[in-house]
């Protein structure tokens, strides 16, 4: 049977299982966007093609499949970059295809050609510009299944005009394999059997890679067995409930004091799912210590790539975590609990107290507010996620998304949109900062237009505020291009059709999100919050993880 390149792509996306795609139709998609208008798809146009792939990226961390973006050739294709490095990043499964000019005018310098796979080549963990007809279906089918295959990333394929617009013989998908998943070998899951046991300052942190694996009813088995502390990284939030009494919550740069501490203090670390970043490790020589580390990943080159691993476990994690659940037993570490909420006691909650509109209190009012309730918090980047990680309360994962390894600020926003129509029952609330919003707000418009509401938090303290906050603490108060000027962005929200308030204090707050929760669209609160009220506690780049700054005004 033969259809147009075209036809073939829209007829591959619904063999993979694919629902909706995000993009933004241009010059060299024009006949994969006439194949899409009659296609039994849900095309989400958004308003830029960042917004695009955020919001393919927030579907796919919402519901665990595959997210699909399309973009044209040159400026589309490039305005994909950022979202295709967070994805990469934070190992996101995602496929980004994108037009090209057609074949005869490669290398041409013609009008909107750019090498788009030359300049993914570093954030996709596979891509390929197609040049045969022949070559399309494989090409394609490759990427879904790369998308999802052991560690999850991003994956671009490049398609040039003439091939959509050309004929191709379409070819049944043959069936594919899975690979056999590689488990620990005896002798090591022996020797992190025998090792925890004898630990007398054990800590289990969980990772982002614990998402992914789905491995969080094997998280909370081993940590149930063992009774041991657990910390989570930014990415691992929500893998083990926030809310339990065995969870310190997180750990690294602005980590809680007592889940610092006792990583700095453990004598075992066992590690599911993190690639030990410096955001996490600080000072990566120190960090190790005396400690013996046992790692648990699926990619075999995180082991020894940031530090030192005594007993590495490669492989599949749930697997792994079952084996070293059977070999466990209770831990008797009464002692080193007893040490642990001593840390706890001396961490400063004044903020949180409801004295006055701050944003750790805020962010426990979204915490009662959604108790037990299937809500998704998506947050930017900067102070607001910070604030997020250390004082929301998260009980489920895919629960707390965030742009981690890349750091995206204008993430959130579409993001959230993302997550909506990937999950159209659950509550969404997206968090960011003032100086993110602006990135990407416009994409709230394309939430209305799409009937996929979310409350937003805008917490404005009229600064760009964790590059302020580097700036007070390490760059003696230069505020160098950081204090940003009135912005109304509940006027904005309401230009684009949504409903919106500004607070100022804690009752207005809860009565705002109240109002919120009972609006059928999307409803943005400006919370106006003090600049000089920074993310605590926070410890220096490159210092020892219990290292921590004073951060006083």
């Amino acid at each position: 049977m033969k259809l147009s390149g075209a036809q073939a792509i829209i007829k591959v996306l619904l063999e993979q299982g694919v629902d909706t795609v995000f993009g933004y139709p241009g010059g060299q998609v024009i006949p994969l966007y006439n194949a899409l208008y009659d296609a039994p798809l849900r095309n989400v146009l958004t308003a830029h093609e960042q917004g695009a792939i955020h919001a393919a990226d927030g579907y796919a961390r919402a519901s665990g499949r595959t997210g699909v973006c399309i973009a044209t050739s040159g400026p589309g294709a490039t305005n994909i970059v950022t979202g295709l490095a967070t994805a990469y990043l934070d190992s996101v499964p995602l496929v980004a295809i994108t037009g090209q000019v057609s074949v005869a005018n490669l290398g041409r310098d013609s009008f909107q050609e750019i090498d788009i796979v030359g300049v993914t080549l570093p954030i996709t963990k596979y891509n390929i510009l197609v040049r045969k007809p022949e070559d399309l279906l494989p090409a394609l089918r490759q990427a879904f299944y790369l998308a999802q295959e052991g560690r999850p990333g991003p994956v671009l394929v490049d398609v040039p005009s003439n091939l959509q617009v050309g004929d191709v013989e379409w070819m049944e998908a043959e069936p594919l394999t899975p690979p056999v998943m590689e488990t620990a070998r005896e002798e090591i899951l022996e020797a992190a059997a025998v090792t925890i046991t004898n630990a007398r300052q054990p800590v289990f942190l969980v990772g982002g890679g614990a998402v992914h694996s789905g491995a969080a009813e094997e998280v909370l088995r081993f940590a149930r067995k063992t009774g041991m502390p657990v910390v989570n990284t930014l990415m691992g939030i929500g893998v083990f409930p926030g809310s339990d009494r065995q969870c310190l919550g997180l750990t690294g740069m602005h980590g809680h004091i007592a889940a610092n501490m006792a990583v700095a203090n453990a004598d075992v670390l066992i590690v599911a799912g993190s690639r030990f970043s410096e955001r996490v490790t600080g000072d990566r020589n120190r960090y190790v210590g005396k400690k013996t580390i046992i790692q648990l990943d699926i990619d075999p080159s995180e082991v020894d790539k940031n530090v030192m691993t005594a007993l590495p476990l490669v492989g599949d994690m749930k697997e792994n975590l079952n084996k070293l659940s059977e070999r466990v037993k209770k831990l008797d570490i009464e002692h080193w609990w007893h040490t642990i909420k001593a840390w706890d006691a001396t961490e400063n909650r004044e903020a949180q107290s409801g004295e006055r509109l701050t944003a750790p209190w805020l962010m426990k009012e979204l915490t009662r507010s959604f108790k037990g309730e299937d809500t998704v918090f998506v947050t930017d980047v900067g102070q607001n996620q910070m604030w997020a990680a250390l004082h929301l309360e998260v009980d489920a994962p895919r629960h707390h998304l965030t742009s981690g390894g890349c750091g995206t600020m204008g993430f959130g926003l579409p993001a959230a949109l993302g997550v909506k129509i990937a999950l159209p029952e659950a509550q969404i609330v997206h968090i960011c900062g003032d100086g993110g919003f602006k990135m990407t707000g416009m994409e709230i418009y394309t939430s209305m237009r799409e009937s996929a509401p979310f409350i937003t938090v805008v917490i404005n303290n009229s600064c760009l505020g964790m590059v302020r906050q580097w700036q007070q603490v390490f760059y003696d108060k230069r505020y160098s291009s950081t204090i940003l000027t009135p912005f109304n962005f509940v006027g904005f929200a309401k230009a684009c059709g949504a409903d919106g308030a500004t607070v100022t204090t804690c009752a207005e707050f809860t009565a705002a999100l109240a109002k919120a929760r009972k609006q059928g669209k999307n409803f943005l609160i400006e919370a106006v919050v003090e600049q000089s009220d920074l993310v605590e506690p926070m410890v220096a780049p490159g210092a020892v993880l219990d290292d921590f700054v004073k951060t006083d005004a």
